[in-house]
């Protein structure tokens, strides 16, 4: 079972810049979370875009729903960044016939891989077993939990996803 990975920015892939403090992007770190977690999946890695899910407009989700859609693969993660998650996750959830069939999860980050102390190594190997287990259909995997794209919500206040 080959899995599909789709990068798409978030927090996963932010850099930090040490002497103006900014956050941006570089390249993605998932072929090195994945050699770093010994990851013995049978994926494929394509970035789509890095961005931060603010900047998320509806000519990207297109994209993602394009990409999911025209995937060979029946199972496909998609990293995401956390503050827009839950749209995109809605616009998959009624993408229609173009991925029905397919087991989507999104899964995402709080705190950038490159700090060290990020969840984006549990979130991202938690997506993939729930890529590998759950039925079709779209889910956010956030935080050792699964929801799926019309059940959950990110609480802000405790930095959590939760069922909605």
């Amino acid at each position: 079972m080959r899995i599909q990975i789709f990068v798409t920015g978030g927090t996963f892939d932010k850099e930090y810049n040490e002497l103006t403090g900014e956050l941006f992007f570089k390249e993605t770190h998932v072929p090195d979370m994945l050699r770093l977690g010994r990851c013995r999946l049978d994926v494929d890695v394509e970035t789509l875009m890095t961005i931060d899910s603010l900047q998320m407009t509806d000519a990207g989700r297109q994209l993602i729903l394009e990409r999911c859609a025209g995937s060979r693969h029946t199972r496909i993660v998609i990293t995401h960044g956390t503050d827009t998650m839950e749209e995109t996750a809605a616009v998959l959830g009624r993408g229609g016939r173009g991925i029905s069939g397919k087991t989507v999860i999104l899964t995402g980050a709080m705190v950038p891989y490159t700090f060290g102390s990020s969840d984006g190594m549990f979130n991202l190997g938690t997506a993939l077993a729930f890529a590998q287990t759950l039925g079709p259909g779209v889910y956010v995997a956030m935080n050792g939990r699964c929801f799926a794209w019309n059940a959950v919500r990110k609480n802000r206040e405790s930095g959590v996803f939760e069922e909605s």
